[in-house]
């Protein structure tokens, strides 16, 4: 396990940027404005923290994601924050553009994670994703000034699908760190016994089983699609480049064939952007 560094996690430093670049889909496009795109490089940091520290700190996680939590309440309570990655967050704070609770569910999410390894059915993992994925999304709609309820359901459908898709590509590295994400009614329901999953290679029958999950994950994917259709101007361009990296890693999964152990299963450049074209010209735009 690797210690995790406020300072590596700073909006725009040399760490945050190699994780960005990591992710399936671009975080902050470049064309976007100025405010917008530091906005969600704040976000993104603040995430990104969070998840390291459920994932990789050394020591008592627990206790370092609650120490962070109170960073969060300290921030948005008029403090400021000894955190990097909090502090990037203040413009947004105090711009009145942010609310602290999404913020608290990443944290819940990843106390969860230090207790909670595997989940019995798709309807725990879908709840566990309403916690680790779904406050994601309602951040960024809130960055856009939407405050829609439809659109937030559709956001929500959009980032599970991202979350479910990650947990696909992972199911080696996963496995290896004592978590499985399958659902054990569907590890059963195909007869995969849980040490197929850190296999070299994977087995027919695990194969079988990633396909049906990437399928699952790709219609959530394409219900939350209409999102794009409601918005206008930048936040159609920022939002259309999200579902697009999903769609494209949706695409690698497929391509895999289900063998998600052998190699990494990332989605290609290319076809990212080909989905982010298709996503501008191939939804309806809001009317008005």
């Amino acid at each position: 396990m690797r210690s995790t560094s406020a300072v590596r996690h700073a909006p725009d430093t040399g760490g945050l940027r190699e994780k960005r670049h990591a992710e399936n889909f671009p975080v902050a496009l470049r064309v976007l404005p100025g405010r917008l795109r530091a906005d969600l490089v704040a976000v993104y940091a603040v995430a990104r923290t969070v998840d390291d520290l459920g994932d990789e700190a050394e020591g008592d996680r627990v206790a370092q994601l609650e120490k962070f939590s109170a960073e969060l309440s300290a921030a948005f309570g008029g403090g400021t924050p000894e955190d990097a990655a909090v502090r990037g967050l203040l413009p947004a704070i105090r711009g009145g553009r942010v609310t602290e609770e999404p913020f608290q569910r990443l944290v819940q999410a990843n106390l969860q994670d230090q207790r909670v390894h595997r989940y019995a059915t798709f309807a725990d993992l879908h709840a566990y994703c309403r916690l680790s994925a779904d406050p994601v999304g309602r951040i960024v709609l809130g960055l856009l000034d939407v405050h829609d309820p439809a659109a937030g359901e559709l956001s929500d459908r959009i980032c599970t699908g991202l979350q479910l898709v990650e947990h696909w590509q992972d199911v080696g590295e996963d496995y290896r760190a004592g978590r499985v994400y399958l659902p054990q009614e569907d590890l059963a329901e195909f007869g995969v016994p849980e040490e197929e999953l850190g296999a070299a290679h994977a087995a027919p029958r695990v194969r079988e089983l990633m396909r049906w999950e990437t399928g699952r994950a790709a219609a959530l994917l394409g219900s939350g699609a209409d999102l794009v259709g409601l918005l206008s101007g930048w936040g159609r361009l920022a939002v259309s480049g999200f579902l697009a990296g999903g769609l494209a890693a949706v695409d690698a999964l497929r391509a895999s064939g289900g063998d998600v152990l052998s190699e990494p299963v990332r989605p290609s450049r290319a076809g990212m952007l080909g989905w982010l074209c298709w996503l501008q010209v191939g939804t309806g735009r809001r009317s008005g």
